[in-house]
């Protein structure tokens, strides 16, 4: 894959306690692009996407980022330096209001009030339903309302690389069809973005590189076209 590569994962090893996950992972993520990850459940995934964000350290590889080498950073300096994760499963919180997590999300860049204003009305512009509910909890939120509200907060701490772990889970299809519009347009800004995703047809037309992942390692990648005749049936409905 050209381009150059604001993160590369080179044999990388990785998992819990003893239970090893990652087998040797390798890819590339050019700026400005949109990198899918596509697997089957419990394949090591989310383990991919946690390593990069510092969450679990590699067991062995390289992890570099901007040309950093990640493996020692800790996870709240990864943040500063331009990543931002958004979780499976959201991981707001739901006591506090939509606005006063958004402002949460502006705490880890370090920016001045000034440039998470500017940040802030870019998320309401492109959720304008956070904007519309920003005084009531999150907790009120629906479930895809939650999941804007996941993006946006990682969306204020402005940064290079946005991972995304699942964000269409348990979504309706229009959702995830408005989900999607908000991605695109998050690209189309200069956020380079990584994502794990289990509706291929979504991923697909928002990918420029796709990496298939098997047992802990990618087993084949190409071109959103490339990889699609390899896909089984039930990843693209």
């Amino acid at each position: 894959m050209t381009g150059t590569p604001l993160l590369e994962l080179r044999d990388v090893y990785a998992g819990y306690g003893e239970a090893s996950v990652l087998e040797g992972v390798n890819f590339t993520v050019p700026v400005g692009t949109c990198v899918v990850l596509l697997g089957p459940n419990g394949v090591g995934k989310s383990t991919i996407l946690r390593t990069v964000s510092g969450i679990i350290k590699p067991s062995g590889g390289t992890v570099s980022y901007r040309g950093n080498d990640l493996r020692r950073i800790p996870d709240y300096k990864i943040a500063r330096m331009g990543l931002a994760h958004v979780p499976e499963g959201r991981g707001i919180f739901p006591g506090v209001t939509v606005l006063e997590n958004l402002r949460i999300g502006g705490f880890a860049s370090g920016a001045r009030t000034a440039e998470q204003s500017e940040t802030l009305d870019r998320v309401y512009t492109l959720f304008p339903i956070l904007k519309e509910r920003a005084d009531q909890p999150a907790a009120a939120l629906s479930g895809g309302q939650q999941q804007m509200l996941a993006i946006g907060r990682g969306l204020m701490s402005q940064p290079q690389l946005l991972i995304l772990d699942e964000p269409s889970l348990g979504l309706s299809p229009l959702l995830v069809d408005q989900v999607f519009d908000a991605l695109r347009a998050i690209k189309e800004q200069g956020t380079t973005v990584l994502l794990v995703e289990q509706s291929a047809r979504h991923a697909l037309a928002l990918a420029d590189h796709v990496y298939v992942i098997g047992e802990g390692k990618v087993t084949r990648d190409g071109t959103p076209a490339e990889v699609r005749d390899t896909l089984d049936a039930e990843y693209l409905s």
